[in-house]
């Protein structure tokens, strides 16, 4: 992962193979943002006008590269356009900094060094600066699908991220350098749940991704334990089993929990780990199957959470539930028509074998209401409906409670996440009634995703405040990169719960 460091030097005098400035737009064109003083300096007061020269505008994602003036060090300067510049006493929202910071990264892939001079007031900015650029700087190369190997040194040199951001600012202030830690931590875990998305289905198995858990367990001092298909069937997981029996990669379920001694909330967080689906019986039409590595990603964004609140020793207590199976067709797959015993014992009828990721969540939702947290969330790639509804970079929250739903869209603004709330209307529910079972996986076709939350509910305990997250949009990007969002996987979602993980040790659900 790109190293972070916080340096006292003026963007001037740092050493680095160009220094980044943020560059607004203002009401006669471009200016320069806070931060850049020492730069606009050393080009005699006109770094706006030279800018303005070369085309720059300030327009959000912008960038725009130039040589340096005499008296600065770094050889390049970035300018980096911040959208519309704030009225006067005002700051650079979070997220615009962070985008921005991500934007600058990637433009330096493959140097070594960038200064970041970007307009930073406070130690918040200078988290959301860190995180940006730590996010943008990422490039999977774990491996190149072929059987694992891993690409060559002179690819890496060429085409590797940013090795090191410096950033310019307060490093011997105590909130400076906590912000930076955070940063560093929260991006290496989304870093995690990224490399585990772009990983192809034949290398990231249900058994191996559960081994990546154990590990990562041993590692950071959490206790891992793995349900595998002979568990799974003595304690009447029948959703898992039942997706996962079509595949010669057999299921498992995955407990792994962090706790601290001080902790007065418990989180349960429930990721949907589907690592490849081809739809099962029901298969999916052809151009539908090449990005289903990613219906993983739910869980990986809970696992990379749980991993993120160990190392930030954070006062709560979190359990994670990695729901894994493959879905795939074979003779002895689920059919439709056919009628699973879940665990707890609620039958469900399977009309359509490629609506599985609710029948793994709903095993794991019952079986973690049996510990009795104070809520419970799950993470899941759902339903194609939501982002028909929503788009591809905004996920769909559903609760059954408002205030947590309310809570929820909360923390993921704070962390820089685009959400919607959605409802569960009741009109919606009598669509998975089933004459053979207590319900059927499949309901009316229009407000699917809302269909798909309903479904859920209905295998969460009385009394246990519980919330959905449907991030089928923004977990995998076929298109290019934008912001700090590679293309592949995202890591959506592992900010939000880490964000609610850390207003739950502050004793703040809403």
């Amino acid at each position: 992962m790109t190293a972070l460091t916080l340096s006292t030097s003026s963007a001037a005098a740092l050493r680095a193979d160009a220094v980044v400035v943020g560059v607004a737009k203002g009401a006669k064109g471009p200016v320069v943002a806070a931060g850049a003083e020492a730069v606009d300096k050393a080009f005699g007061g006109k770094l706006a006008a030279v800018l303005e020269t070369l085309g720059a505008t300030g327009a959000e994602g912008e960038v725009t590269k130039l040589p340096s003036a005499s008296g600065l060090k770094a050889p390049v300067v970035l300018a980096v356009g911040l959208g519309e510049a704030p009225a006067k006493g005002d700051g650079y929202a979070a997220e615009t900094l962070r985008r921005a910071a991500g934007v600058a990264s990637r433009a330096l892939s493959g140097s070594k060094k960038g200064a970041f001079a970007l307009p930073v007031e406070n130690a918040a900015d200078a988290g959301a600066v860190a995180e940006g650029a730590l996010l943008g700087a990422y490039a999977y190369d774990k491996s190149n699908g072929n059987g694992g190997k891993a690409k060559d040194d002179k690819d890496k040199k060429n085409n590797g991220p940013l090795a090191e951001v410096t950033l310019l600012g307060k490093p011997r202030d105590k909130a400076y350098k906590a912000a930076a830690e955070r940063a560093t931590a929260l991006v290496a875990e989304v870093n995690r749940a990224r490399d585990l998305i772009n990983t192809p289905s034949n290398l990231l198995t249900p058994a191996v991704f559960a081994a990546e858990a154990v590990a990562a367990a041993k590692e950071h001092g959490l206790k891992a334990e793995v349900l595998d298909e002979k568990a799974l069937k003595k304690g009447g997981y029948g959703g898992i089993l039942g997706v996962g029996q079509g595949s010669e990669a057999p299921p498992r379920l995955v407990r792994i929990a962090y706790t601290h001694p001080k902790a007065e909330k418990t989180l349960a967080l429930i990721g949907k780990g589907i690592t490849y689906d081809s739809g099962g019986i029901s298969l999916k039409p052809a151009g539908h199957n090449e990005t289903m590595k990613c219906d993983m990603s739910g869980a990986a964004a809970v696992f990379a959470a749980v991993v993120t609140a160990a190392k930030l020793g954070l006062r709560v207590n979190l359990t994670g539930w990695l729901a894994l199976a493959e879905n795939m067709p074979s003779g002895s797959a689920t059919r439709p028509g056919d009628v699973l015993s879940m665990y707890g014992g609620k039958t469900v009828e399977v009309l359509n074998t490629d609506a599985e990721g609710r029948l793994v969540l709903a095993d794991a939702i019952t079986r973690a209401g049996e510990e009795k947290p104070d809520a419970i969330v799950d993470v899941a790639t759902l339903t194609g409906a939501m982002v028909l509804a929503l788009g591809n970079r905004t996920f769909g929250i559903m609760s059954n409670d408002d205030a947590f739903r309310t809570t929820l869209h909360e923390t993921a603004e704070q962390a820089g996440e685009q959400s919607w709330p959605m409802p569960l209307p009741s009109d919606l529910r009598k669509g998975i009634d089933s004459p053979v079972a207590d319900l059927a996986n499949m309901g009316e076709r229009m407000g699917g995703g809302l269909v798909a939350g309903i479904f859920l509910r209905e295998f969460v305990a009385d009394g246990i405040t519980w919330g959905h997250l449907d991030i089928a949009g923004p977990a995998f990007n076929e298109s290019g990169p934008f912001g700090y969002t590679p293309k592949g996987g995202t890591g959506s979602a592992v900010r939000t719960l880490v964000r609610l993980a850390e207003r739950a040790a502050d004793g703040d659900l809403g």
